[in-house]
């Protein structure tokens, strides 16, 4: 069995259980966030969560490696990505990144916001318009050293 497959078979069992993604991370002690990208195979769970979540999803004894591994990162088979939702980020990157970088580099200097220290969320806000997804990253700013 290889990562792959593994997140077929989690996704499977959570939808034959009938969780949400919300619900694993709850069982898990996790945020919902890190959590679903780990579900889907992009962080490592602690031995502990594995077992957990083998004992939750009814997973094969040899998932336990899989899933306290440290995974190869990114999901991107292609770009721009072709799902609807995730094209959308990636449009917002595309029109808004330049601007965010430049207000990075006046309010904090030369440096980057880092991806590793890094918390993010997403919420539902109620608007007269209707509801709003909001998204928050939260990322420890890291100065170029020369």
């Amino acid at each position: 069995m290889n990562r792959d497959e593994l997140t077929s078979q989690i996704l499977d069992a959570k939808r034959a259980k009938g969780l949400t993604f919300t619900e694993l991370a709850e069982q898990l002690g996790a945020d919902r966030l890190w959590a679903t990208a780990a579900l889907l195979g992009q962080h490592p769970f602690t031995e502990e969560q594995a077992a957990k979540l083998q004992d939750l999803l009814g997973l094969p004894a040899e998932a336990a490696p899989l899933l306290t591994e440290v995974p190869m990162r990114g999901s991107f088979d292609t770009l721009p990505p072709t799902d609807p939702t995730i094209y959308r980020l990636y449009e917002v990157l595309q029109v808004y990144g330049p601007a965010i970088k430049q207000l990075i580099h006046e309010d904090f200097g030369d440096g980057i916001m880092s991806a590793i220290s890094f918390n993010a969320d997403v919420t539902r806000e109620e608007s007269e318009d209707g509801p709003r997804v909001r998204i928050t990253f939260d990322g420890k700013f890291l100065p170029y050293k020369w």
